[in-house]
């Protein structure tokens, strides 16, 4: 085996460096190293990379230890990691499983949004009413102004979770601009139209503590908060009865000047 003995490695021309036409191979033990970076247009192999800093066009790893911070500037899709701390947006497409532990989220506020109202068909007694339909996606807290004889005869609920026993809330708080009552003596009837996420909608009576409705308050300037509870047992998404919901009255609030 011949050896050569060398300081510097420069071109024939004395410009540039030198083509390695078979490659090269670095025994066992031994490094590259020098204050330069090393670029390679096409794929390269290594059994560890020990390196201060790195940039990748594409890289594919299979383990990698990171005792500094990580940036991207684009999107880092990663599965089974053990911490995440994000100072931005964290999307989970299929959801959030907590199997062990607490779940703490600090500064979390959510906006209250104003339901959507129509008038159409009640799906079970065909008569023309107020429907306000509370799209889940949008938020689990909503509004509604009962003024303008915005009487309200059913509740459609839209894009809540069809997870296995659970149990799913949305709440309104009625408020009255000239008017006391969603519909002129009952309130709410218990005909309840659900859309579940990724399931065609189906109408459903709702549970109350009695009666066949939700009376709200018949004076006019106080607000009623109203919560429905969804109960979806885990079996078909699409059976009604798979579905329980129930609806509670929160107290008639009223501003109390001193």
């Amino acid at each position: 085996m011949s050896e050569i003995r060398v300081n510097k490695l420069i071109n024939e021309a004395g410009t540039g460096s030198v083509e390695l036409t078979q490659g090269a191979t670095l025994p066992s033990g031994k490094t590259v190293s020098g204050a330069g970076n090393l670029n390679l247009t096409g794929v390269g192999t290594f059994g560890s990379v020990s390196a201060a800093t790195g940039s990748f066009t594409t890289g594919s790893f299979t383990t990698g230890s990171f005792t500094g911070n990580v940036s991207v500037g684009g999107t880092l899709t990663y599965e089974d990691v053990k911490n995440i701390d994000s100072v931005g947006l964290i999307t989970a497409r299929s959801g959030i499983s907590v199997t062990g532990g607490n779940t703490s989220i600090k500064g979390a506020v959510e906006a209250v949004t104003t339901g959507v109202y129509a008038t159409g068909a009640d799906p079970v007694s065909g008569i023309t009413t107020g429907i306000l339909t509370l799209d889940t996606e949008l938020g689990t807290v909503f509004t509604h102004d009962v003024g303008s004889n915005q009487a309200v005869g059913v509740v459609s609920i839209t894009n809540f979770p069809v997870t296995a026993n659970s149990f799913h809330t949305v709440s309104v708080i009625f408020t009255s601009s000239g008017y006391g009552n969603t519909t002129t003596a009952t309130g709410i009837g218990t005909n309840v139209t659900l859309t579940p996420s990724g399931v065609s909608g189906f109408s459903t009576e709702s549970r109350v503590g009695a009666g066949d409705s939700i009376s709200l308050t018949t004076t006019s300037g106080r607000d009623d908060i109203v919560t429905f509870g969804i109960h979806y047992n885990g079996s078909g998404t699409g059976t009604p009865g798979n579905y329980k919901t129930y609806v509670t009255k929160n107290g008639d609030f009223r501003l109390i000047r001193g």
